[in-house]
């Protein structure tokens, strides 16, 4: 639907179920690096530990950004947590990070057709390719990390 301007609008009929399905994965996203933060152990990880613990922190903030954007367009935000397990192998649990990381990246993604072309919707549009950065970011991080030497 076309709005008086001839712009369009966020679908929220749409948007509101994906960004739902992103939420799960960023909830998800929060509590894993707060998981893997806090087990690696090792000389070797003790920097990636820390770094992780960042990671965590941006998520949080990120997952109430989103949330917000849920409920400012008039949807009720999920609940939903995507799953996750405990892995004690870091090289394991920084993987699962990656793969985590890389399906919320496309949840976040595949919300953006449905932002439409008003001032608030490129707003949402520009905090999902926000977000969608920072976590690209975190996953070239964390690909850097697992990289061995030639």
């Amino acid at each position: 639907m076309t709005s008086e301007d001839g712009k369009d609008p966020i679908d929220v009929e749409k948007a509101v179920p994906q960004l739902n399905r992103a939420l799960a994965g960023q909830r998800r996203s929060a509590l894993q690096y707060t998981l893997v933060s806090g087990s690696l152990t090792g000389f070797e990880y003790h920097a990636l530990a820390e770094q992780l613990w960042t990671f965590a922190r941006a998520e949080l903030d990120d997952l109430r950004r989103l949330t917000e954007k849920i409920v400012v367009i008039g949807g009720d935000p999920t609940s939903e947590v995507d799953p996750f397990s405990f892995d004690s192998n870091p090289e394991r649990a920084v993987q699962s990070l990656i793969d985590a990381e890389s399906a919320t990246i496309e949840a976040l993604q595949d919300t953006i057709p449905y932002t439409g072309h008003t001032g608030d919707s490129e707003a949402l549009e520009h905090r999902l390719e926000h977000m969608i950065m920072r976590k690209q970011e975190q996953i070239d991080t964390l690909a850097r990390a697992r990289r061995r030497p030639a």
